[in-house]
């Protein structure tokens, strides 16, 4: 099964991404738009592996966080993705850094990109007037009180994303 670690957003966040997606849409700019319901922010991209109950438990036992705030303040891009950004956040970037040491630990592969904290919203953008887009995006907050285990699968209709379980700060798995 396909897996990653993620943080789930908040609604306010979502529906501001999702101004920025109505606004690149107003500037006729076509590509793969994120459903609303798949935004969130990964942590750790793990792709194919058979044991969810096993990164569950890693995720539990070794990458105690205390909840923090983190937030959403700026649109970029990387070739064709657009993403909506996270300002710089040292409790983020720490849990990222301790979850992925505590997976390479384990011996679980994952993606060892550096972690840039981005939420996709428009994959493979094309533009029809010019690569120049008109877009702002309304800064909000969110309280980061749970990472996710999610599994990724191919619906008729792209991509779909399961919660398997999940890990709350300062306390234990829920499922």
């Amino acid at each position: 099964m396909r897996l990653f670690i993620a943080i789930r957003l908040t609604s306010q966040l979502k529906e501001s991404i999702q101004d920025v997606q109505d606004d690149f849409r107003r500037q006729q700019v076509g590509g793969n738009y994120t459903p609303q319901e798949n935004l969130h922010l990964t942590l750790a991209f793990i792709g194919e592996y058979g044991d969810p109950d096993e990164i569950l438990e890693i995720m539990e036992s070794s990458v105690p966080f205390a909840p923090f705030t983190m937030r959403l303040d700026r649109i970029g891009c990387f070739d064709a993705l657009w993403w909506a950004g996270i300002a710089e956040n040292e409790d983020l970037s720490a849990l990222a850094r301790r979850l992925r040491h505590a997976l390479a630990e384990a011996g679980i592969p994952f993606d060892r990109k550096r972690f840039k904290p981005h939420i996709t919203f428009l994959r493979r953008a094309e533009f029809r007037r010019g690569r120049k887009v008109q877009a702002t995006i309304v800064p909000r907050e969110m309280r980061v009180e749970r990472i996710s285990l999610m599994q990724s699968t191919r619906g008729k209709n792209g991509m779909i994303y399961t919660e398997l379980g999940s890990v709350t700060g300062k306390a234990g798995r829920t499922e």
